[in-house]
């Protein structure tokens, strides 16, 4: 315990289950699209799978992961679209 009150004081904190529950759906996510673009040679579609993969490393804040999240989710949509 003294390890984790240690680390609060570096500023390292956990993460809220909001952020882990956002982070795993929208690797979920990121994962089908990137296969999906893989097995239809659609680069847009894959790359936006990678980004929906690997932003929750960059991004700290909860309200962040969604906001982008969403943002990724609906050019991923848009760009199936055309």
């Amino acid at each position: 315990m003294d390890e984790l009150k240690t680390l609060e004081t570096l500023g390292f904190t956990l993460p809220s289950p909001a952020y882990i529950f956002g982070a795993f759906v929208f690797g979920i996510i990121g994962f089908a699209a990137y296969r999906y673009g893989k097995k239809a040679s659609l680069q847009t579609t894959k790359w936006i799978g990678v980004a929906l993969m690997l932003y929750p490393y960059a991004i700290s804040g909860t309200w962040l992961l969604y906001i982008v999240g969403t943002g990724l989710c609906i050019g991923l949509y848009i760009s199936s679209r055309l």
